[in-house]
C-alpha cells in the first residue's frame, strides 16, 4: 500500500501491544490530560519547558512506545471559529516530526476533543488524513528515489472509533488526487495523465475510455480542442478527453463531473509574464480532484450511485497555430462563443464535456447532479480564501444541494462556501453582436473583475445547454460549479505547495458515508 494502513483500536493498552509501534502522537487541547499516566508525563516535561501543551514537540517518555511522546496541540477547541481542521493540522504538524525522528508506526490517540460536539465528530478522521496529507511525497520523487526510501511509514494505529476501511478508501482517492494535480507538465502530459487514469482504475469497476483522435475531437469537443489546437503538432502534449464511469448495482442518483484537467497553462496568445506562469502546471487540479473521488468511489463501490466524469486533457500552448482572442468558435451545444481571453481557457474545455454531460442526463430517467471541478479563477481564491467555492444553479439551490456540501465540508475538515449566482453574471457573459451567442471572458484579470468567480459558472450555464434545464423547465437539472483556486494547495503557493486534493473529502463525506 503506497500510503500509512490504518488500524483501529479502542485503547492505549491495545494499541501499545500491536508489533512495531514506535511512538505515541497525542493530540488535543492540554488544559486537562484524559489519560493519568500520560498526564503525569507531560506534567513533569513541562517543568523544564514551558511550549509543552503549546507547540508540537517531541518528549522522551518511558513506557511508550519507542519512548517517543510528540504532543500536538490544537489549542481551544470551543469558541465560535474552531473545527476539526485544528485536529488535522496538529497531526500534520506531528506526522512530520515522528518520521524526523525515525518513527514508523505512529500510535494516535485524541485528547479533549468532544467527538459528541457536532465539529468534531469526524476528528478521528481528520487526524489520519492529515498523517498522509503530511507524509505525502510527490510521484516524481517516488519514481526517481522509490516508495520505501522516502515514503517509510507503512502503518498507522489510531486509539478511537473510525471505519479503516472507508477512512484508506479516502485517503486513496487522495492520493490520486495529489498525484495528478501536484505531477510537473512532462510526466503529466495529457496522454500521461490518461495512462495514469488507467492505472489507477486497473481492475475496480470504473471503466475508463479515452479520446485522442484529433478530428474526433474537433468535431465533438470544438472548445476544447481550439484550446489545445497549439499543442497538436506534438505528440506528447495532444489533448485527450477521459471518460471515467462507474455503476451501482442498485442506484438511486447520477452524480456527474467536468473536470479542468489544464496540464500547463501558458496563457496561450494572451501570455502569463512577469512571473506568473510558475506553478501553472497545477491548472489541473479539478480534473485531478474529480479523478481523486472516483478513485475512493472504485474503493467502496457504493450500491446507490452512478458517477460518470469527463476529463478534459489539454496543455494551453502558445505557437503559430494557437485560438487568440476575438475568435468566434462554435460549441458542442451549438453555441457561438467569442473568445474574450485565451487565458480563460478552462471554462472553455469544460463548456463541451458538460455539455455532452447534460445532453446524457437530459435523456435519461432519476435524479441527475453535475458539477464543474475547476482551478479557475484568482477571484475564487481573493474572495473565498481557502475554501472551495461553491456556485449553484437554481435547481440545486432548491434541491439544497449547495447547504448539503458545506454542512459535509464542515464536518469533514474539507470546507467550503457557497456563492449565489444572479442575473449580473448571465448579462455579463451575453453576446455582444448577432454574431456571437455568448463571450467566454473579459479582457481583464478576474480577480480584479466585479463577481470574477461567478460569472464563469453562467458562461458554463449558457454555452452547456443547461440554460433550458433551469427551474422554468419541464426537465430541471441541479448543477453546481465548483472553484478550488483557493483551496487547491497548501498555503495558496501554487509553484510549491503541496496539493490538498480538495473536493475529494467533502464529496465522499456527502456521497460516500454509509
Amino acid at each position: 500500500m503506497a500510503f500509512p494502513k490504518l488500524d483501529v483500536v479502542s485503547s492505549l493498552a491495545d494499541a501499545y501491544s500491536k508489533d512495531g509501534t514506535d511512538a505515541l502522537i497525542v493530540i488535543g487541547h492540554f488544559d486537562t490530560i484524559d489519560d493519568s499516566a500520560l498526564a503525569e508525563k507531560i506534567a513533569q516535561a513541562k517543568t523544564t519547558d514551558q511550549r509543552v501543551g503549546r507547540d508540537v514537540l517531541l518528549l522522551q517518555a518511558e513506557g511508550v512506545p519507542g519512548q517517543r511522546l510528540i504532543t500536538a496541540p490544537t489549542g481551544p477547541l470551543n469558541r465560535d471559529f474552531d473545527d476539526v481542521r485544528q485536529v488535522f493540522d496538529a497531526a500534520h504538524k506531528a506526522a512530520k516530526i515522528a518520521q524526523d525522528a525515525g518513527a514508523r508506526h505512529p500510535v494516535i490517540a485524541l485528547n479533549n476533543v468532544d467527538i459528541n460536539d457536532t465539529r468534531y465528530q469526524q476528528a478521528f478522521l481528520a487526524a489520519y488524513l492529515g498523517v498522509c496529507q503530511s507524509l505525502y511525497q510527490p510521484l516524481e520523487a517516488r519514481e526517481a528515489h522509490g516508495e520505501e526510501a522516502i515514503e517509510p511509514t507503512e502503518n498507522v494505529t489510531l486509539v478511537g472509533e473510525l471505519d479503516a476501511d472507508w477512512a484508506m478508501a479516502v485517503e486513496a482517492g487522495k492520493r490520486v488526487a495529489r498525484d495528478l494535480a501536484g505531477t510537473e507538465p512532462e510526466r503529466m502530459a495529457p496522454p500521461r495523465f490518461a495512462e495514469y487514469c488507467r492505472q489507477a482504475f486497473a481492475h475496480t469497476p470504473v471503466k475508463v475510455s479515452v479520446i485522442d483522435d484529433s478530428q474526433q475531437l474537433q468535431h465533438e469537443y470544438p472548445l476544447l480542442a481550439a484550446v489545445g489546437r497549439s499543442s497538436m503538432a506534438v505528440e506528447r502534449h495532444r489533448p485527450c478527453v477521459i471518460r471515467l464511469e462507474y455503476h451501482g448495482s442498485q442506484p438511486e442518483r447520477t452524480v456527474m463531473f467536468a473536470g479542468k484537467g489544464i496540464v500547463y497553462d501558458t496563457g496561450g496568445a494572451d501570455l502569463k509574464t512577469g512571473g506568473h506562469m510558475a506553478g501553472m502546471s497545477r491548472d489541473k487540479g479539478g480534473a485531478a480532484g474529480v479523478a481523486g473521488f472516483m478513485k475512493t468511489v472504485a474503493e467502496l463501490q457504493p450500491e446507490h450511485l452512478n458517477v460518470i466524469a469527463e476529463i478534459g486533457a489539454v496543455r494551453n500552448s502558445i505557437g503559430s497555430d494557437a485560438f487568440v482572442a476575438d475568435e468566434i468558435i462554435t460549441g458542442h451545444s451549438g453555441k457561438r462563443v467569442r473568445i474574450g481571453n485565451t487565458d480563460a481557457e478552462g471554462r472553455l474545455i469544460m463548456a463541451d464535456l458538460l455539455s455532452h454531460l447534460r445532453e446524457e442526463a437530459a435523456q435519461a430517467d432519476g435524479e441527475h447532479e453535475l458539477y464543474t471541478v475547476a482551478t479557475l479563477t484568482g477571484h475564487a481564491a481573493l474572495a473565498k480564501g481557502p475554501y472551495s467555492a461553491l456556485v449553484p444553479n437554481g435547481h440545486a439551490r432548491r434541491q439544497k444541494l449547495p447547504e448539503a456540501l458545506f454542512e459535509a465540508g464542515e464536518t469533514y475538515g474539507d470546507p467550503t462556501e457557497i456563492s449565489w449566482s444572479r442575473r449580473e453574471d448571465f448579462d455579463f457573459v451575453k453576446g455582444r453582436t448577432l454574431c456571437d451567442d455568448l463571450l467566454s471572458s473579459n479582457n481583464g484579470p478576474s480577480a480584479t473583475t466585479p463577481r470574477g468567480h461567478q460569472f464563469p459558472m453562467a458562461f458554463l450555464v449558457g454555452v452547456s445547454g443547461l440554460d433550458n434545464h433551469g427551474i422554468d423547465s419541464s426537465r430541471p437539472l441541479s448543477y453546481i460549479h465548483v472553484d478550488i483556486a483557493g483551496s487547491g494547495v497548501e498555503g495558496g503557493d501554487w509553484q510549491h505547495g503541496k496539493p490538498t486534493a480538495a473536493p475529494v473529502t467533502c464529496l465522499a463525506g456527502h456521497y460516500l458515508k454509509k
